[in-house]
């Protein structure tokens, strides 16, 4: 009977992971199934509830099935297709005046008559009952409710004013007129965000339960740093105490991390540095609930630029994305029909327009087919380990005051980019989560500043105080003295008067209210006040020494590079930084490689990554089972493998009108290859691989190889 059990639980076991595979990558699409748009993900998530005129919503979902694919849900929590809604179709009523405005009384629109919503108990009824209901009786268990976003200078419709006074209990008060309505206000955009993904997923479970159904729930989001910086409130880290939500897409890409922000001065965009970032930030936000996190790349973006820059920055991203060891789930793309089938510029010194470069779409293909196959790693990112930087939602708080907006978000990249320019992972540690024992693992210097964020609660002190005390090593900067230090809130009310919040932190370490730049000890810990605004380590060259200097008295010394290295499993992923904090030597590698980043899968013994790029490259000396033959990189997905005594075959399918290059590692050189359209291969005595190409095909390619 032991035994049995034992069979038993390995086949449960196996099943689970099989499942799990089959949800390791994902793409999104408004869209049928089409030959050119099959990316052959494990899942598809089919965006929108509504019929189109050539397809209804189940037809768009059924095309996907009958093609292989798991079908999951997605649709925006903030805008959409809810015209219906605002016409007053749907409850006869119009709801217009549900947008959220601006000052001048603008709506903020999404597009042609699609608004941001001001999520009402209304809105959120009709959402349940017209989109998240047809999706779960189309059999869909897996929902996506995207961008919970509400805009920082909205906050001026008639909605929104009913919805102040239900929650604050006295009538509303306009933003631009002070800091203090400003930060209730976006606290309110913040609640209401909360309140809609809460009530939409608890409706969504509970309906899925009467049907027999486990329905999962999910909230793709950009990142807080992203948000702040673009001047959006979300609920972010707050996620984590939403019982409801059961994992996350990282919205991270090209269009986000281009954002530019500043470094010794220099204004400019640093879409690698700010993507690892954006990312961190996202990993931490949920590394302690234990839930799914999908990390999101775009091979292009929103912006219409052209194909050499989309190529350039979607290395960039991809890289910083799989220098996260413990993150193996990805959306491999959003929006494939604009990816295949739209026109942009060859490159930004020409006007000509053309479909996506062949080069690049296998390129491309290579790449997500390489995320199916990516692992869980154990390793590290190289580089000084223990850093991290103190965030909270209240970030998205302070803005938009004139005067007082840090639309470049320096305050934040003031205190990291200091360390990520000199090849230091500084990793990202949320006040939401600070209550968290396991926040603190790893961490041994900790930087924070309230000069651009505020602590919600007090008990968030009495949690740094511990970690401080028990030994850890504080930097606190900032001079204390924005606007948003002396609103109405806890420091200064119900028993504290506190003229600003870090003065309550200070007091509960045995410092003087407001200390002078120096050290300072606590029990068996440290702390560091530099009375510095982090904004101007980003301004200045010779303020950041400052900063680097007391860095280095806190960690015993700094240890600086200007790359990133991170191997998984046979994955070896590289990053060198630019602008020269550190040296601007190149990174040089050597070993046997395939290069994932060439469309033509070279193999090389050397690779020289220079300052301001990326490299993946697949380790031949690290493969496993290397007696058995297998497909070790490829622009398609591979289904059907049959390994004989003296032969290897398969399917290969990828979409319509792309390229594929494929390396095949084979225990001899192949005596036949036999392919069911025109192929050519070449075979590699030195690392027994073979390398075939040919005309991709989404019915499948059938490829036969003897020895």
């Amino acid at each position: 009977m032991k035994t049995k059990s034992f069979v038993l639980m390995l086949l449960l076991m196996a099943a689970l992971q099989v499942a799990a595979q089959r949800e390791k990558t994902t793409f999104q699409t408004s869209s049928q199934w089409k030959p050119t748009t099959d990316v052959r993900a494990d899942v598809v998530m089919v965006y929108g509830a509504n019929d189109h005129p050539e397809r209804t919503f189940r037809q768009r979902v059924q095309s996907w099935r009958d093609h292989g694919y798991t079908t999951h849900f997605m649709t925006g929590i903030a805008w959409g297709g809810y015209q219906d809604y605002f016409t007053g179709q749907w409850d006869g009523r119009p709801h217009m005046d549900e947008g959220q405005r601006t000052r001048q009384g603008d709506t903020i629109m999404h597009g042609p008559s699609v608004p941001y919503i001001v999520p009402t108990l209304n809105y959120l009824r009709y959402l349940c009952e017209r989109h998240i209901r047809p999706a779960i009786d189309a059999g869909i268990d897996a929902l996506f409710l995207e961008e919970p976003e509400f805009w920082m200078r909205g906050g001026y419709s008639e909605a929104f004013k009913r919805e102040w006074r239900d929650y604050y209990g006295f009538d509303w008060r306009p933003q631009h007129a002070s800091a203090e309505n400003m930060y209730l206000s976006n606290h309110l955009k913040y609640h209401l965000y909360y309140r809609a993904l809460d009530s939409v997923f608890t409706y969504a479970k509970r309906y899925g339960r009467e049907r027999g159904m486990n329905v999962r729930c999910y909230v793709p989001t950009h990142s807080l740093i992203n948000y702040a910086q673009w001047g959006i409130v979300s609920p972010e880290a707050s996620l984590a105490s939403l019982e409801s939500c059961d994992g996350y897409i990282a919205q991270v890409w090209t269009g986000t991390s281009r954002a530019a922000n500043f470094f010794q001065g220099r204004h400019r965009e640093r879409v690698f540095e700010t993507a690892f970032l954006e990312y961190g930030c996202m990993e931490s936000m949920t590394r302690l609930t234990g839930r799914k996190m999908f990390f999101l790349t775009d091979p292009i973006e929103d912006g219409v630029v052209d194909w050499d820059d989309y190529r350039r920055n979607y290395q960039a991203t991809f890289t910083a994305q799989l220098l996260y060891p413990t993150v193996a789930d990805y959306e491999v793309m959003p929006w494939p029909d604009r990816i295949y089938e739209r026109l942009y510029r060859v490159s930004g010194k020409s006007e000509e327009q053309s479909l996506i470069p062949r080069p690049y779409s296998t390129q491309m293909q290579v790449m997500i087919n390489a995320l199916g196959q990516m692992p869980v790693s154990r390793n590290r990112v190289s580089g000084q380990q223990g850093f991290s930087v103190l965030m909270a939602n209240s970030i998205m708080f302070q803005q938009p005051i004139e005067g007082l907006r840090d639309s470049c978000l320096s305050n934040f990249f003031g205190l990291t980019l200091p360390l990520v320019k000199r090849g230091i992972p500084v990793g990202i540690t949320h006040l939401e989560n600070v209550g968290f024992e396991d926040t603190w693992r790893d961490v041994s210097v900790l930087l924070m500043s309230y000069a651009h964020m505020k602590p919600l609660q007090p008990e968030a002190h009495e949690h740094i105080a511990r970690w401080v005390k028990d030994g850890g090593t504080l930097v606190y900067c900032g001079r204390d003295d924005d606007a948003f230090q002396h609103i109405s809130q806890w420091w200064n009310k119900g028993g504290f008067h506190y003229e600003a919040p870090s003065q309550h932190l200070f007091a509960l370490m045995n410092m003087p209210e407001t200390p002078a730049d120096g050290h300072y000890r606590f029990g068996r810990g440290h702390i560091y006040v530099l009375r510095t605004n982090p904004c101007e380590f980003a301004a200045n060259a010779e303020l950041e020494s400052l900063l680097l200097d007391v860095l280095k008295n806190a960690a015993g010394g700094l240890q600086t590079k200007n790359n990133y290295m991170l191997r998984r499993g046979p994955y070896l992923m590289a990053a060198v930084v630019d602008e020269g904090a550190v040296s601007d030597e190149p990174l040089l590698l050597n070993g046997r490689f395939i290069d994932l980043f060439d469309p033509s899968l070279p193999i090389v013994g050397e690779k020289v990554v220079m300052p301001g790029e990326q490299a993946f490259l697949l380790d031949l000396d690290k493969v496993s089972h290397r007696r058995r033959p297998q497909v070790l990189a490829a622009a398609s997905r591979q289904e059907n493998e049959l390994v004989g005594r003296r032969s290897f075959s398969f399917v290969a399918r990828s979409p319509l009108n792309t390229d594929n290059v494929m390396r095949i590692l084979l225990p001899r050189e192949p005596k036949t290859i036999q392919t069911t359209t025109a192929s050519t291969h070449q075979w590699d005595a030195g690392s027994h691989t073979l390398l075939l190409r040919f005309e991709n095909d989404p019915e499948g390619v059938h490829v036969q190889i003897h020895w």
